[in-house]
């Protein structure tokens, strides 16, 4: 029998995809290479990178951890930062800004020295980002259900922006001067004009829902959002319009991008990391699922290296290491909480 032409081509693609597939994600494995001990007590929460001074900074309980990332040791720490969440880098101006939930403030570090230089007022910030293109910090308030927008070069709140439900986590566009944040409690992404500070858009994420954490590949104008219900979406940054989605694991809280090798991770409490490539503008297919361990749910990542970190500890009490909604958290062995790295 003649088997069409047509049918041909489309059995070759379908052989070749999926020898591409499995070459990438063999390629792409990630694995151990190190753990960081840090010690101290109490919980953590965001890790941020500043690639440029080849430092990882860990917020954890009343401070931020220093950690170098060629050396994969603690050198310092940023001390007095009650309920610290986030860490924001300005590099370019030589400072860091940390969000303290528990004293409703901002701290501004000289990045040298890792001393406080001052504070300023907010309403219970939690996710912290730094815009480069006009100098300024967005501190994301929880209960107040707004953002702050501080000049980082003069440390000072200018506006103060109202959202329409509680804040989780935001990326920035700088070369379409917009800011995109989650909106946990609606399932919502909220748009933030940069120049305005006015609200421009607001998007749903079904069948997503309760995000959390958010990555963006400004190459291709895409934005990835981890959500409660153990899914990563991929969304189209000019639009809002959802393109694709992939299965993730339980607790999400971090998302990162990687641009050089086109991978989109989403970490979660339940101690898997999904890792994703991003085939083309409307495709995301999962490459590894790896096993962390539980409650390392916070992730970075070293856009230098391609290496991700995580926040982890030991537990008294049985459970994953994260809560969920409605759970008793897990108490945390003293002294025992650490940074895993894992390697591509």
């Amino acid at each position: 029998m003649k088997i069409p032409h047509i049918r041909i081509i489309s059995l070759a693609t379908a052989i070749l995809s999926a020898t591409l597939a499995t070459s990438f994600g063999a390629e792409t494995s990630y694995h151990l290479t190190k753990t960081i001990p840090v010690g101290g007590d109490g919980g953590w929460d965001y890790l941020s990178v500043d690639s440029a001074a080849r430092r990882l900074y860990v917020s954890h309980a009343t401070k931020a951890v220093a950690i170098d990332l060629d050396k994969e040791e603690a050198v310092g720490e940023i001390a007095d930062t009650p309920g610290i969440h986030g860490i924001a880098i300005a590099h370019d101006l030589g400072k860091a800004f940390c969000s303290n939930g528990r004293e409703n403030k901002v701290s501004i570090v000289d990045l040298k020295s890792l001393k406080t230089t001052s504070k300023v007022e907010t309403q219970n910030p939690d996710a912290i980002i730094y815009y480069p293109a006009a100098k300024e910090v967005y501190a994301f308030n929880g209960r107040g259900q707004s953002a702050s927008v501080i000049d980082a070069k003069q440390d000072k709140v200018t506006t103060t922006i109202p959202l329409a439900g509680k804040p989780e986590f935001a990326a920035a566009d700088t070369k379409a001067g917009r800011i995109y944040v989650n909106l946990e409690d609606k399932s919502e992404v909220t748009v933030i004009d940069a120049k305005s500070h006015k609200v421009v858009a607001t998007w749903p994420l079904a069948p997503a829902e309760e995000p959390s954490g958010m990555a963006y590949d400004p190459a291709h104008h895409r934005l990835f959002i981890g959500c409660g219900n153990k899914m990563m979406v991929m969304m189209d940054s000019a639009s809002g319009k959802v393109l694709a989605h992939v299965p993730i694991g339980d607790h999400v809280d971090a998302n990162a991008f990687d641009e050089k090798r086109q991978l989109a991770f989403a970490s979660t409490g339940e101690g898997i990391v999904t890792i994703a490539h991003e085939d083309a503008p409307d495709k995301l297919t999962v490459v590894q699922s790896l096993k962390t361990e539980p409650g390392a749910k916070t992730m970075t990542l070293d856009p230098h290296t391609g290496k991700i970190y995580l926040g982890a500890a030991k537990y008294e009490s049985s459970g994953e290491g994260s809560s969920g909604k409605g759970k008793k958290r897990p108490t945390i062995v003293p002294g025992s909480f650490k940074i895993l790295v894992y390697s591509p």
